[in-house]
């Protein structure tokens, strides 16, 4: 048995504690709190699950093992967590190779995955928000949706606390304390130190902050999000507004149906700002909001003149290669950082904690090798900065 220390209780913290503590380890999961925090990533209303990734057949293999696990966690907590609407993904122009939706269609055809292809007419008669002239293609997959990020997060710290998680709570984790090679645990804000046998650091756009000798490897990069609340309630419905991509390629816009609050999500993937997690420079600007409403007027007009109720900057922890960084640190023993989700890593919740604990651990796992520790990697913009990769 190991004593393990998460730092972290985003996404992939919580989740990492929750199985360390089910193989019998003892765990501290340490974050600054509140919980969820309201700067991470995982504190937002929604983020997508999908298995569409264009021709990456690897990343759409690992949603479809998700998201059965995501139904299955929806029975296990007795909650709607995961709304299942389906995703449409529209185009304005026909779907040639090479293109998100092309690719993700093919690779739906060759895995057997049933999927709607659109025109204009049924565009029109389905999903009426949208403006039916502009997007000659695109197509519709039952098998997508969102999740309530927050909620999520919230159940999870619960289910963690009930398994005899320790939680350390209120207090920033500042350091490694580590040498000759070898983590033996973390110094916190008040010098306080935690000692344990490996140290997890899953704290997301934190990590080329808090430590920098991986600033080579990450990059945090923000990106606009919008909640606005429609005046016609009954065009953004699930039925009538799926989880969406519109012209992703070129417009980074996707969203999300009328909430529980009766708001719609509206946000953009793109390059990104890079900023610090708490840079004062962590809003929305006049021009990100305008080139939305441009966008609104040409693409969803029925929301042109919705008021906007609430704004945030999302941050990613971009890797150069856009896959994720679960891996062992070569050069410091006991160390695992789980990061570099480039914004796609939230859908995969339900198989994190597993593939985190096998890091630790030092089982072999197939997805260790894709998410190993690669120098080779530096850091900057994703290897397809308009590829859909959603801020879950």
């Amino acid at each position: 048995m190991l004593r393990v220390i998460v730092v972290g209780a985003g996404i992939n913290g919580v989740t990492a504690a929750i199985e360390l503590k089910k193989r019998g380890h003892k765990v501290v999961l340490v974050d600054p709190g509140p919980l969820p925090h309201p700067l991470a990533a995982s504190t937002d209303i929604s983020k997508a699950v999908r298995t569409a990734y264009g021709a990456d057949e690897y990343y759409t293999a690992l949603a479809e093992r998700a998201i059965p696990l995501w139904r299955k966690w929806n029975e296990e907590f007795g909650l709607e967590l995961y709304h299942e609407t389906g995703v449409l993904f529209v185009r304005r122009e026909l779907m040639r190779p090479g293109d998100f939706e092309y690719e993700s269609c093919k690779i739906f055809e060759k895995r057997g995955h049933k999927f709607e292809r659109l025109n204009s007419a049924k565009l029109r008669k389905r999903f009426p928000a949208f403006n039916a002239e502009r997007f000659d293609d695109g197509f519709f997959d039952p098998e997508a949706g969102y999740v309530e990020s927050g909620r999520v997060v919230v159940t999870l710290v619960e289910q963690a606390r009930s398994l005899g998680v320790e939680l350390v709570e209120g207090i920033k984790f500042i350091a490694l304390d580590e040498n000759d090679n070898s983590v033996n645990g973390i110094v916190l804000q008040d010098r306080q130190r935690i000692g344990g046998d490996a140290v997890v650091v899953a704290v997301g756009a934190w990590t080329p902050y808090v430590l920098p000798f991986t600033r080579k490897f990450f990059r945090a990069t923000g990106h606009p999000v919008f909640h606005l609340k429609p005046d016609k309630p009954e065009l953004f419905s699930p039925q009538r507004f799926p989880f969406f991509g519109a012209d992703i390629s070129t417009t980074g816009y996707y969203g999300f149906p009328l909430n529980r609050e009766g708001v719609v999500k509206i946000a953009n993937h793109g390059p990104g700002r890079e900023m610090s997690p708490e840079s004062p420079e962590r809003t929305v600007t006049p021009e990100e909001e305008k080139k939305l409403r441009e966008f609104l007027t040409k693409a969803i007009p029925a929301l042109t003149e919705a008021p906007i109720v609430y704004t945030r900057i999302c941050l990613y922890c971009d890797t150069h290669d856009g896959d994720f960084w679960i891996a062992s640190n070569p050069e410091r023993r006991g160390l695992v950082i789980a990061t570099g989700d480039s914004g796609h890593g939230f859908k995969f919740a339900p198989l994190l904690g597993e593939i985190v604990a096998d890091a630790v651990e030092g089982k072999s796992n197939p997805l260790l090798e894709k998410f190993r520790w690669r120098p080779e990697v530096r850091s900057g913009l994703a290897k397809e900065a308009a590829r859909f990769q959603p801020e879950l």
